[in-house]
């Protein structure tokens, strides 16, 4: 079937029409969960059953890691489970031969009752393990999540920047969440594949027992099922990647039609019957996958059904023909037939289950995985140690290139930073500022020359010691969702955040008048959307920003932009506070586009392309005789956009524009 974007039919299998108009194809996440989407469709029953053992293993050894009592409490009840089955089918088949011996009914019943009393209790010692195994189960779910996660969450915040904004990284890393979610999953249907199995060899074990030849019958009944459980599986599987993009685009339409700020379009320029026509063909796309699923569905069930049918009849004719010719006891017939009721039930209950595990493995390996490169990629835990007093912060020809770059980013670049001064860095976009001050901080390592903390290259220092000594406010500081209290305490996380400790800070950089605003002070939730949240201005972000870092009360301040969205008034507070923190001994390394509020600075470097273009100090730069002018004309440019009228002359109130463009007099 083919359509038009006009009505939003597609294929049955394709992305719709409207998705191709809309989205240009299948609205598909770029994730790295979305790295699985055919594999488990390659794994055949031999590869399954090959790697069972192995994935067993995994969640056991998960298991172990969150709960060691509760994993054996599980072994342990499902162990009994299997051998409590196992008994009772024996005793059954006690059961029945005294009942039907031949003799009077009370004597049969009678001789029958200790049989009666053991598979009732047989019975509901299986329902107490089976509640046991259940409640372990249970308490063992989330805690296997949470070790899972808080293991690979430990490691991650360990690794290199480098590591994080590596795009491959990035993808394990999406994925492994999931790996966390899939662990408990594993967990369960682990147990759930051990039950089934207990209860396969159980049923097995005493049909070998009775009768050598009834297990080729359990085989025969238990397979057509067996097989319908993997191929639906599997149809469910490739039919939910079908239908799946249809509906998260369908939902993607949805929201857009009931978005705020879309609101305004929808509504003057009539988009809503637009989006509505795509959403029903969409809409109509994914239901048509369900229904050829259900069809599918319907064929596989029937055709089991009918193989288990006629193998059922077989087997039950086996079983008559085993009894005329006296090869067996009716009491032995009646007991195989429970037995291979309850081993057919365990196969198709054990693929379906084995199934799910291999589901689940891909994404618990993903976590292995990431768990592994994240120690390999760690930040070294341990390196030489520096100075208490840092004199000075030099770089030594250093150069940088970013993965992938054409070009480096810094190139033997040479400074220095004095303890105790204030040290601007100047220049236009993409001159490297931003990339200097991440290498300053032992975020990220040069791949030449050295960045020197007193005589400790950053490369050997204990980086650690580096990280406690820098306080801080990128341009882009993060706004985190949590309390006034919390923004400002954060800067060091590990300090006490009461009143007290959190009241300085917020002075420094005028947030105190912002609380005071707030309904509930410190204790304010800043993040809208939840119940008594609030949003701050992006000037008020910058004082909490600030405030962070002065909290944090860093050796080291580094400030990037910030008093891009403050008033001229709070623009100047803000830099008077920072010189007055350089004379009470901390270095401040500020960088900047407006050029003005470098005037008071110790020391100004302007790079240009990963270059230091000049430095010195305002006079020296601003100086035609020391200066190269590169800093003295991009100030002075600025300085001409005061000091001339930003806009065009406007016509004079007395006068107007003709429509041809000419002055008329009003």
């Amino acid at each position: 079937m083919t359509g038009s974007p006009e009505d939003g039919t597609s294929s049955e299998t394709g992305p719709s029409s409207s998705e191709t108009l809309l989205f240009g194809g299948e609205l598909a996440y770029d994730q790295g969960w979305n790295r699985h989407h055919d594999s488990w469709l390659k794994l055949g029953p031999k590869t399954m059953a090959l790697s069972l053992p192995r994935q067993v293993r995994v969640a056991i050894r998960l298991a172990h890691r969150a709960d060691r009592r509760a994993l054996y409490a599980v072994a342990v009840s499902e162990a009994g489970r299997g051998l409590a089955q196992a008994a009772a089918l024996v005793t059954v088949n006690a059961l029945l031969a005294e009942l039907l011996a031949p003799g009077a009914v009370e004597e049969r019943l009678r001789s029958a009752l200790p049989s009666m009393a053991a598979v009732g209790l047989l019975a509901v010692i299986g329902s107490v393990l089976a509640s046991v195994s259940a409640a372990a189960t249970g308490i063992l779910e989330p805690k296997t999540q949470r070790v899972a996660t808080e293991r690979y969450l430990a490691l991650v915040a360990r690794v290199e920047l480098e590591a994080v904004e590596d795009d491959a990284f990035h993808r394990l890393m999406d994925s492994a969440q999931y790996g966390a979610d899939s662990a408990r999953r594993m967990v369960v249907s682990c147990a759930a594949v051990v039950t089934a199995a207990i209860s396969l060899i159980a049923a097995g074990g005493v049909l070998v027992v009775l009768h050598w030849t009834l297990l080729p019958l359990l085989a025969a009944m238990a397979a057509p099922r067996a097989w319908s459980a993997l191929a639906m599986a599997r149809h469910r599987y490739v039919s939910w990647h079908r239908f799946v993009q249809h509906v998260r685009a369908a939902q993607m339409i949805s929201r857009l039609l009931i978005d705020q700020q879309a609101a305004g379009e929808v509504r003057v320029h009539g988009v809503g019957p637009f989006l509505l026509k795509h959403f029903r063909g969409m809409a109509e796309t994914s239901e048509r996958e369900q229904t050829r699923l259900a069809k599918a569905g319907m064929r596989i069930t029937l055709g089991a059904d009918t193989a288990a049918g006629l193998a059922a009849l077989a087997t039950y004719g086996a079983l008559g023909l085993l009894l005329w010719h006296g090869q067996t006891e009716l009491a032995v017939a009646g007991t195989a037939v429970l037995a291979i009721r309850t081993g057919s039930a365990g196969i198709t209950d054990l693929v379906v289950r084995v199934t799910d595990v291999q589901s689940e493995a891909l994404f618990v390996a993903d976590l292995e995985k990431l768990c592994e490169e994240a120690a390999r990629r760690a930040i070294p835990a341990t390196g030489q140690a520096l100075a208490e007093r840092v004199e000075e912060i030099r770089f030594e020809k250093v150069t940088f290139t970013y993965p992938g770059a054409d070009a480096p980013s810094l190139h033997e670049v040479d400074l220095v930073i004095p303890r105790g001064r204030t040290v601007a860095l100047v220049g236009p976009n993409g001159s490297g500022k931003s990339t200097l001050v991440k290498l300053l901080s032992g975020l990220r390592l040069p791949d030449s020359g050295q960045v020197l903390w007193g005589e400790v290259s950053t490369a050997e220092a204990d980086r650690a010691q580096v990280f406690d000594r820098v306080a801080m406010v990128a341009q882009d500081f993060y706004r985190w969702p949590f309390t006034a209290r919390v923004n400002i305490g954060i800067g060091r996380p590990a300090a006490p955040m009461d009143d007290e400790a959190i009241a300085p800070a917020a002075a420094y950089a005028g947030t105190d008048d912002i609380v005071k605003g707030l309904p509930r002070g410190l204790d304010t939730l800043l993040a809208r959307g939840y119940q008594g949240g609030q949003d701050l201005s992006g000037g008020q972000w910058q004082k909490v920003g600030l405030s962070r870092a002065r909290h944090r009360d860093g050796q080291v301040l580094i400030v990037d932009e910030p008093t891009s969205a403050l008033d001229p008034a709070a623009e100047q507070q803000v830099f008077d506070r920072i010189h007055r923190l350089a004379g009470a001994g901390r270095t401040t390394v500020l960088i900047t586009h407006r050029l003005h509020s470098v005037r008071e600075a110790d020391y100004i470097y302007v790079l240009d392309r990963g270059e230091v273009a000049e430095h010195g100090t305002f006079a020296q730069l601003m100086d035609p005789a020391t200066g190269t002018g590169a800093f003295r004309d991009a100030y002075e440019l600025q300085a001409r956009q005061f000091r001339s009228p930003s806009l065009p002359g406007q016509p004079g109130p007395e006068t107007v524009e003709t429509p041809a463009g000419g002055p008329a007099t009003a």
